[in-house]
């Protein structure tokens, strides 16, 4: 591996976030369930998608092992439903948030919830005052890398993620992550509507990539493939899109309309096919020494 390849910046830069995350809190709001959350659901019946949505919340919480925590951080925070549940529900005395997103930040400040805060900020800029007790990352993993790195500069990404979770973590602290990874397909078949249109500078790991990453930092203790559960959430969200079509096309237009419902009709296939899969992992600090640096 080379100087360059250990260097060169990690995965999407803010304005690629913000291609995808800025295109009008009033949207999303649309087609999202009422905690806004935007990423796969935890299904386990008949439920509707917000009870299934804090299903979700709930799991990663739990793996994270957030109850009662003294701080806890959401690395790629949304519009904060992760974070409200920790500080309301399970008692996390301060819950921070990194998001990229100029808009979701705003949204999160204008909340005023108490116990929590979100920062416009990167981890690889996060300068923690204290050690986290939980760390938990949803639907962010997936722009740690970029289509044009090699799989060198990939793996240092993701390392050098790990890397800052471990020292940022208390001993025997845990981390929740829940991604979109590579099924059946690979990255020479990532859909160039996505690339182009949807996620810029963006890349999907494979499940290997993750393991080799946080190998020696971090123990998987629980691995859930979840492919199916991301298949009926799309569904759910393309069919409140075209429900509510006119009131988003007044928001935003019918050109970005119309590239969502192609976008989310694509998830619904991807995950059907299982060219893509949904990977929610339980992982555990290896090690009661390194202090935070």
């Amino acid at each position: 591996m080379t100087a360059a390849d250990v260097t060169r910046p990690t995965g999407a830069s803010p304005q690629a976030i913000q291609h995808h995350y800025d295109r009008g809190n009033d949207f999303f709001s649309v087609w999202l369930d009422p905690t806004l959350t935007y990423s796969c659901a935890l299904w386990r019946g008949d439920e509707d998608l917000q009870q299934a949505q804090l299903n979700k919340i709930d799991w990663i919480l739990d793996r994270a092992g957030a109850d009662g925590v003294g701080r806890l951080l959401d690395v790629g925070c949304g519009w904060g439903g992760l974070l409200r549940r920790a500080t309301e529900r399970r008692r996390a005395e301060q819950a921070v948030g990194l998001s990229l997103s100029a808009a979701q930040v705003a949204w999160i400040a204008a909340q005023r919830w108490p116990c929590l805060e979100a920062r416009l900020e990167s981890w690889m800029d996060h300068v923690p005052q204290a050690p986290y007790g939980a760390i938990v990352s949803v639907g962010a993993f997936e722009h740690f890398a970029r289509l044009d790195q090699t799989p060198a500069q990939k793996h240092a990404g993701y390392r050098d993620f790990f890397n800052f979770c471990h020292r940022v973590l208390a001993p025997n602290g845990r981390l929740a992550l829940q991604t979109i990874i590579y099924g059946t397909a690979d990255r020479s078949k990532f859909s160039p509507f996505f690339a182009e249109k949807i996620f810029p500078e963006s890349d999907l790991p494979h499940i290997e990539e993750i393991e080799t990453a946080c190998a020696g930092l971090f123990e998987i203790e629980v691995l859930r493939r979840d492919g199916a559960h991301y298949a009926r959430t799309a569904r759910a969200w393309l069919s409140a899109l075209r429900a509510k079509r006119a009131q988003a096309i007044a928001l935003a237009g019918t050109e970005q309309v119309a590239d969502y419902e192609k976008y989310l009709g694509l998830l619904v296939v991807g995950f059907h096919t299982g060219s893509m899969d949904l990977a929610r992992l339980g992982l555990r600090r290896i090690g009661v020494e390194g202090e935070m640096s």
